[in-house]
């Protein structure tokens, strides 16, 4: 399933189970709203398969990290609560665009005008030393394939509609 325009228009948000916990969903998605459109959003409560498929790069090189990365996953993801927001940009990059309102993976060292240096509270040498995952409140696609991934884990067939945007919507990207 692939949108009409190609999915270098869209991106896909994940409000991390942090973000749920500091209520900081709806000013990260108004956030990210400033660039792109949100289509759709919805709650999900995750499942192993679905953060597994998320984290697939990330188990795939388990070593590199000083913990059991899928123990961290089904610690702090599987049965959580977080929001997911699809959204539509204006032309081709939008998930590049995106991503940079993020900032640095790291909180503290993210720039203070990004998501994550605003709302960030976490840091990776506090995470290394819990022996966990950094909590960094949100992730967006990278690029076009990681929309289009993205999509087919947080929402999947039964959202293909959503890739169609009617035209009185499109006129107001």
């Amino acid at each position: 399933m692939s949108p009409a325009d190609g999915w270098g228009r869209w991106t896909v948000a994940t409000c991390k189970p942090d973000a749920t916990r500091r209520s900081l969903v709806e000013p990260i998605l108004e956030w990210i709203g400033a660039e792109a459109r949100l289509v759709e959003r919805r709650t999900v409560f995750v499942t192993e398969r679905q953060i597994f498929t998320h984290y697939a790069d990330m188990l795939a090189i388990n070593n590199r990290f000083p913990f059991d990365v899928a123990a961290e996953l089904r610690r702090n993801w599987v049965g959580a609560s977080i929001t997911v927001g699809l959204f539509h940009g204006q032309d081709e990059g939008t998930p590049e665009r995106v991503r940079e309102l993020l900032g640095h993976y790291d909180p503290a060292q993210a720039a203070p005008d990004t998501i994550r240096g605003h709302y960030g509270d976490d840091s990776t040498g506090r995470a290394a030393a819990e022996g966990r995952f950094i909590d960094n409140l949100i992730h967006t696609s990278d690029d076009a394939t990681g929309a289009e991934r993205e999509f087919n884990v947080w929402f999947g067939p039964a959202f293909a509609r959503l890739l169609t945007p009617r035209t009185e919507e499109l006129s107001r990207d």
